[in-house]
């Protein structure tokens, strides 16, 4: 950044973000506590962009301060700006803005839960794991996130899946009203009765309105969940894609099932299997679920993670941790959506077999494709209609296919994104020529070269635009937030 620049805008941070919400609050380069900021992204992409300084509000009035203060003429419109609330998200400049601010919200942690246990009330700085502590104990959980350390916000407000989604709906769906910090700064509450098309929004238009502080979501009563996780030879693909596509057929799906499955290829062992996460959130006791007796029937190959686990939500989460540690490696994702019918399953495989020809040479590779159902009964629950993700049109099972490598040496960041694309487009390509390609793209697995948004369709396009233009008029979180995944001009 130019010397000046750079200059200017560190004494703009100390003459308006300062003194509105406290010298403590604002983190400036080389202090332990930005580095320490830096430390905690997920990925170390995310970590590697360096942000003028870390605004960290403890409170909604600091965040509407903050906002204020960013978006006031007299900073002449220097600076750009990005909303942190987990640091999950992997790619640079989706949550940390170079050259800019990074308003953290990890302050804002609360988790409170109503009088009648119908409700909690949840900071959006706070992670699923701190949700699960305070609802483990009392029988009660939430359609959240499924790993310690991913934040409850971002999740949320990009539709967010979940091991209950089957049963309970989208993570967005539950979210009974929201609390936002708007461009003015003025501090309003979104739901069913009050600014209702800025609830429908923020179920899946992630940060293009405003800043969220705090998410009320709907509680329910829940015990223990079973789980393990088994790998098969890849010479049961086809006996794989068969069961999975009656599995994931829309009148066969049971509701207290959550699953994926998939391939991994690790290039320390020269190994490729056949990967099963399998979630059952009512288990009779410990016994095994019926649903899933064909996929343990098949030939397996013996690991230390195929032992059953029957735990509550806060064990599961941190177990989670363990397949991915934060900047353990270098990670991305990337995703697209399908029917999943027995042939589609297949072609997906053949397309994982055929994209390890492009990861040659790549220091520490594992190269894994997962396949997550998205039966009718999670976008239907709560209203297909209730969010902006434009699934009105569906009443097929629908599937999540996503690519989620990591990697050792930064030398080889571009031959891996490149390969996730065009095993994207393949994916893609196989699944137009058999009929089963839908438009949709999950915002919380997507890749930043991916048109998200677009995916949701005309209709909800327009609406989001009108809603754009009524809370935020000016666009500062089009263009003052350019991370993210922003909504199309047209559609």
């Amino acid at each position: 950044m130019d010397a000046t620049l750079q200059d200017t805008k560190t004494k703009m941070v100390d003459s308006t973000s300062v003194h509105r919400v406290g010298a403590e609050n604002v983190l400036l380069p080389g202090s332990a506590g930005y580095n320490a900021s830096l430390s905690s992204y997920f990925s170390p992409q995310a970590a590697a962009v360096h942000p003028v300084c870390f605004v960290t509000p403890q409170t909604v009035t600091d965040v509407s301060a903050v906002i204020k203060s960013l978006t006031s003429s007299d900073n002449g419109g220097l600076c750009d700006f990005a909303v942190r609330s987990g640091g999950h998200t992997w790619f640079a400049h989706a949550n940390s803005a170079p050259g800019g601010i990074t308003v953290d919200l990890r302050g804002l942690n609360s988790v409170d839960l109503s009088a009648d246990n119908s409700t909690v009330s949840v900071g959006t700085g706070a992670t699923w794991d701190a949700v699960y502590c305070k609802l483990d104990p009392l029988g009660l959980s939430v359609a959240g996130g499924r790993v310690a350390g991913v934040g409850v916000g971002g999740l949320t407000l990009g539709g967010g899946i979940s091991y209950f989604g089957p049963r309970e709906g989208w993570t967005c769906n539950q979210a009974t009203s929201f609390e936002v910090v708007l461009a003015d700064g003025s501090v309003v509450e979104a739901n069913e009765k009050q600014n209702a098309d800025l609830w429908w929004g923020l179920r899946g238009g992630s940060n293009n309105f405003g800043i969220v502080t705090r998410i009320d979501f709907r509680t329910f009563e829940q015990g223990l969940l079973w789980s393990t996780m088994t790998l098969n030879p890849l010479t049961e693909v086809d006996s794989q894609a068969r069961i999975y596509g009656e599995l994931m057929d829309a009148e066969n799906y049971d509701v207290n099932a959550s699953f994926l499955t998939g391939w991994a290829f690790a290039s320390k062992q020269g190994l490729s299997v056949t990967l099963n996460q399998l979630i059952y959130t009512k288990p009779v006791e410990d016994e095994t679920p019926t649903f899933y007796k064909p996929v343990l029937d098949l030939p397996a190959i013996s690991n230390p993670l195929s032992a059953v686990v029957v735990a509550n939500m806060s064990t599961l989460a941190q177990n989670s941790v363990a397949l991915q540690r934060p900047q353990a490696a270098r990670y991305m994702t990337a995703t697209t959506t399908f029917v999943p019918t027995e042939a589609m399953i297949r072609a997906t495989y053949d397309a994982f077999n055929t994209s390890l020809s492009l990861l040659q040479n790549v220091t520490g590779i594992m190269w894994a494709v997962n396949i997550e159902p998205l039966p009718p009964q999670i976008y239907t629950r709560g209203g297909a209609d209730m969010n902006a993700l434009g699934l009105t049109r569906q009443n097929r099972s629908l599937a999540v296919c996503l690519v989620s490598p990591s990697w050792s040496d930064s030398a080889h960041d571009e031959q891996v994104y490149s390969a996730a694309r065009s095993l994207m487009a393949d994916i893609e390509d196989k699944a137009k020529k058999l009929g089963v390609y839908d438009p949709y793209i999950y915002l919380d697995y997507a890749a930043p070269w991916q048109e998200v948004i677009k995916g949701y369709g005309e209709e909800s396009i327009r609406k989001l635009q009108k809603l754009r233009k009524r809370v935020d008029p000016e666009g500062i979180f089009t263009r003052r937030v350019p991370g993210g995944f922003k909504i199309p001009d047209d559609c």
